[in-house]
């Protein structure tokens, strides 16, 4: 998948990756994907509880050498 945007969020600490995710989405027009790259463990659950709550879309999460990348497609 390519993303519309991307956020490095890696080396951030809970809650830091998901504010950031929280400000980047705001700028983004609805249906857009970003990628979201983290390395905290927290994120494993922060990132999906966030989408959940927020409404956004948690279209896939890959892992790979300690850092996840979340695909998020904002809602409308």
């Amino acid at each position: 998948m390519t993303p519309d945007h991307t956020l490095d969020a890696r080396g951030l600490l809970c809650p830091l990756p998901v504010l950031k995710l929280r400000k980047r989405l705001k700028s983004l027009t609805a249906g857009d994907v970003i990628a979201v790259q983290a390395d905290d463990p927290a994120a494993i659950v922060d990132v999906p509880h966030f989408c959940t709550e927020s409404g956004h879309e948690l279209i896939s999460t890959e892992e790979a050498g300690g850092v996840q990348t979340y695909f998020i497609r904002k809602s409308g």
